[in-house]
């Protein structure tokens, strides 16, 4: 269901964008690109998620990495269901799926810092408190990454070369970990080409009329007079194509 468009539900906060060079687009009948949000109702406010392994800053050796999470007022059925319904990212790359709380994951030296989170039904990532967990850990001769007290994204959607259907909708989901977006004053930047966006709340934005081509996705976390985030990761980039 990921980029398909909706008729049904009330467009939010919309922004058409409109370029200098817009103006000379082989069809000025073309739409233009806009940004906006739908209207959403919170699915599974009350839902848990908690990671008994990693602890904080445990160490591992090279290799399986053994992960074990506790689900709770969530309907996750460990193999009735034919989608994934949590998703984990390893320092900011692209989430990985599984359908059971406890898997493993083959993991290289080196110092990472894991966030999970349960998605709705339509893949978005649910963004109530305790609905999603971060952690860092260590696997081999490994430092932890040094102590910052600052927020940081976690991006669900766009993932990493995404193919977007030209008459479809681009989705960008985005989890902020470690704050509040207004009691510490946070707003997330969209950039997609040369098209731009901001966000003061976590909410999922859709890209609509997006021309075919190639674009770079950059999602930044920034404070609310512009400043940017100096953790490593308060910004995100994605490589996504539309045709």
């Amino acid at each position: 269901m990921i980029g398909a468009c909706s008729e049904e539900r009330k467009k939010i906060n919309e922004s058409v964008v409109d370029l200098p060079g817009d103006s000379l687009a082989v069809n000025p009948e073309k739409p233009k690109v806009s940004f906006y949000q739908y209207e959403e109702v919170d699915s599974y406010p009350d839902a848990i998620l908690e990671l008994y392994t990693p602890l904080g800053n445990q160490i591992f050796r090279p290799g399986k990495v053994p992960f074990e999470f506790n689900i709770k007022n969530y309907p996750f059925e460990e193999e009735a269901s034919d989608r994934f319904l949590l998703f984990n990212i390893l320092n900011g790359g692209d989430p990985a799926g599984f359908r059971t709380p406890i898997f493993q994951r083959e993991l290289e030296e080196g110092s990472y810092r894991v966030v999970a989170y349960l998605v709705d039904e339509e893949g978005l990532a649910l963004k109530n408190f305790g609905n999603y967990v971060d952690r860092d850990f260590q696997v081999g001769e490994s430092r932890p990454f040094p102590y910052s007290a600052e927020p940081y994204l976690a991006v669900n959607f766009p993932r990493n070369n995404q193919i977007v259907d030209e008459e479809h909708e681009l989705i960008v989901d985005f989890l902020v970990v470690g704050g509040d977006m207004k009691l510490d004053g946070l707003k997330v930047h969209i950039q997609v080409g040369d098209y731009s966006y901001e966000i003061d709340h976590m909410a999922p934005v859709r890209v609509a009329n997006l021309p075919a081509g190639n674009y770079q996705a950059h999602i930044k976390l920034l404070r609310s007079n512009g400043e940017e985030l100096e953790g490593p990761f308060s910004s995100v980039s994605k490589s996504i194509i539309v045709r």
